[in-house]
């Protein structure tokens, strides 16, 4: 959905400087910590030679791994699996509309330039790509060959975020493309670069109220952006957002079945097997189904997409410093 500053804040376009601890709602419980970060996704995909094809050559990811089960994917510097692509044969394509679930997994790149370098990249492919200045970010949109959203995006610096009340102001505007490849310079495109993460995760859900209730009052984040139409963005540690979702896919659209492409895990990382043990308590406490094993914790929200929590020893050793 397409809404601009202006059409969301009229005379208030400008906002507030967003310092730290000046926006975001916390839940009323258990918050997530501030080195919340997310890993990698899971998806079904109907043929594995055809995604590689797109997630190598268009993505720019690389395989780490390859098996009969399927491949996992990272960036250039290999330090992390970003994408799992797991083949059913025959699995149907994601549609634009009436499915919930997936709406796009985003990969967040390490600045502007690369981002630059990206969309040079693609035009030199002839692909074709949706995009959006959020504000906060500038973002790239494509489907995989199965339907499957995904977002290419470079953070804005967080000293520009502005707010209206306690609310993080995000719109989509047009993106000045011209200035964003003269950003890339003379240096061509390799591959997704190193320090490129998940940055986010966007999901079509059956009702924000009960989105709300799972992921902010049950996982811990914070709401950063409720007043966008239709959608519900959430985070933590003052990120713009670790997790969107929306109902744009309308009513009565349907849960993905074993039989779809589709999304088959997110990831949520913490920085200590305690603040996955927390968080999974305070999922219980909501009355939401939890499994916990091997220091790792698997919730299922409302319309079935599951979402795994884990500790990252890279986050521990980070915070611990």
């Amino acid at each position: 959905m397409s809404v601009t500053t202006q059409d969301l804040y009229g005379a208030a376009v400008n906002g507030a400087p967003a310092t730290p601890g000046s926006y975001g709602e916390p839940p009323a419980g258990y918050r997530l910590p501030e080195a919340t970060r997310l890993g990698g996704v899971r998806l079904q995909v109907a043929e594995l030679a055809r995604s590689l094809a797109f997630y190598e050559g268009v993505l720019g990811l690389r395989v780490l791994e390859r098996d009969d089960a399927g491949a996992r994917l990272g960036a250039a510097d290999g330090t992390e699996t970003l994408v799992t692509l797991e083949p059913r044969p025959g699995a149907r394509p994601m549609r634009a509309r009436g499915r919930l679930g997936l709406y796009h997994f985003a990969l967040l790149l390490p600045d502007r330039a690369a981002l630059g370098r990206f969309v040079r990249h693609l035009g030199e492919r002839g692909e074709r790509a949706g995009a959006g200045d959020h504000l906060v970010s500038e973002a790239f949109y494509l489907q995989d060959p199965d339907g499957l959203g995904i977002e290419v995006y470079a953070d804005r610096p967080r000293s520009t975020w502005r707010r209206t009340g306690r609310q993080l102001m995000m719109a989509t505007d047009p993106v000045d493309v011209a200035a964003l490849v003269r950003e890339a310079g003379d240096l061509p495109w390799a591959g997704m670069p190193a320090g490129t993460i998940m940055g986010h995760v966007h999901l079509h859900v059956g009702d924000l109220a009960r989105a709300d209730a799972f992921y902010a009052e049950g996982l811990g984040f914070d709401r950063m952006v409720t007043q966008y139409p239709g959608a519900l963005f959430l985070g933590a540690g003052g990120y713009h957002h670790h997790l969107g979702t929306n109902t744009w896919a309308g009513a009565g659209a349907a849960v993905p079945t074993e039989a779809d492409a589709r999304l088959l895990e997110w990831t949520v990382e913490l920085p200590s097997i305690e603040d996955v043990a927390r968080a999974a308590e305070s999922l219980a406490r909501g009355g939401h189904l939890v499994t916990e094993a091997d220091g790792q914790a698997v919730a299922i929200d409302p319309w079935g997409t599951q979402v795994r929590l884990r500790a990252s020893w890279k986050l521990r050793s980070t915070t611990a410093r």
